[in-house]
């Protein structure tokens, strides 16, 4: 049997949607198609770039390309909401990137419209689709660690000190947290299958008003706890640990997952290699494929309602620091 093609749209040409585009030519049975975004001499720069037939200069006219099954979004976090919006009321299915958007007010408004209208929607947390993550989910789902105490999750870069960069730009939602530390707590809330009940953090905020840097301790029912680090002023070493009653699995550098490891008391360790050349981001492409072919508007790996949850988790946080973006207002 032939697999149906889907055909894609991406909107935002900057540097992720080049490394999405990348990698969608891995994706069997994906067919781009067209690129948008608000300068059309860009969009048709990107088009060339990855031989795409259709460049457009404007999110309404990508909305209105009747060809165009599902558009990845990636734009800039203050522009998520307004662009997922327009193309689910054009009638796209999308995945957009993460962090999903600024808020869970946000987050609200557009799973409800995806919802109502039923339209798939997901939000593009790649990382949970790789291969040696899906092998952490069913060394976990198989009792091979015991019962789950803790996780050591940390994602930190340094882009140096650059004032202007959207990074560090709080009118575009610069700081760790959106753009580093939504890993480690995606990934937390994998692993612990919901939000903490209790959150104790700490950030340091710099001259530019967002958070350089943070530390975050997530206590969950049963004492079980979650330490999470970010920075984008700090290179750290990004990997993840998680500690059960019977061994841990280490996940090195986890955001990118090309392994991961078992460790159990007395047993020889046993490693998840994953030798793939290209990133990975074909496979988050594979998994909304996936549900569209089968008539499923949300992804049962990322589903909508935890993406809400773990926006909710980054305001509880970005509220015992004081910081606020122009959204929330």
């Amino acid at each position: 049997m032939t697999m149906q093609t889907i055909r894609w749209g991406i909107l935002g040409p900057g540097g992720i949607s080049s490394t999405f585009a990348k990698d969608l030519a891995y994706a069997e049975g994906a067919e781009l198609i067209a690129v948008g975004g608000r300068n059309l001499e860009k969009a048709e720069r990107f088009a060339k770039e990855y031989n795409i037939p259709r460049a457009y200069g404007s999110v309404a006219e990508l909305a209105g390309d009747g060809d165009v099954e599902i558009v990845y979004v990636g734009t800039l976090h203050p522009a998520h909401k307004e662009n997922v919006l327009d193309l689910l009321r054009a009638g796209k299915a999308v995945i957009c990137e993460k962090p999903f958007c600024m808020n869970a007010a946000e987050a609200e408004e557009m799973i409800a419209l995806a919802k109502g209208n039923r339209l798939f929607l997901m939000e593009a947390m790649w990382t949970r689709f790789l291969p040696p993550i899906r092998q952490v989910r069913e060394w976990l789902a198989d009792g091979k660690i015991g019962e789950v105490r803790m996780l050591k999750a940390d994602f930190g870069f340094n882009i140096g000190w650059a004032p202007n960069s959207r990074l560090l730009d709080p009118a575009l939602g610069g700081g760790a947290l959106l753009d580093a530390g939504i890993y480690p707590i995606s990934f937390a809330s994998m692993i612990f299958g919901g939000q903490p009940a209790k959150i104790m953090s700490s950030a340091r905020i710099g001259e530019t008003g967002v958070d350089e840097q943070f530390s975050l301790l997530f206590e969950y029912e049963g004492g079980r706890t979650a330490a999470l680090n970010g920075a984008v002023q700090l290179g750290m070493v990004s990997d993840a640990y998680i500690y059960g009653t019977k061994g841990h699995i280490h996940v090195p550098n986890f955001l990118f997952g090309k392994s991961a490891s078992l460790h159990i008391a007395n047993e020889e360790p046993v490693t998840f290699v994953d030798d793939r050349q290209p990133k990975g981001y074909a496979f988050e492409a594979e998994e909304a494929m996936a549900c569209l072919r089968e008539g499923r508007t949300e992804s049962a790996i990322m589903p909508l309602d935890e993406t809400l949850d773990i926006m909710a988790t980054l305001d509880a946080i970005r509220k015992q620091w004081g910081l606020r973006y122009p959204a929330d207002q």
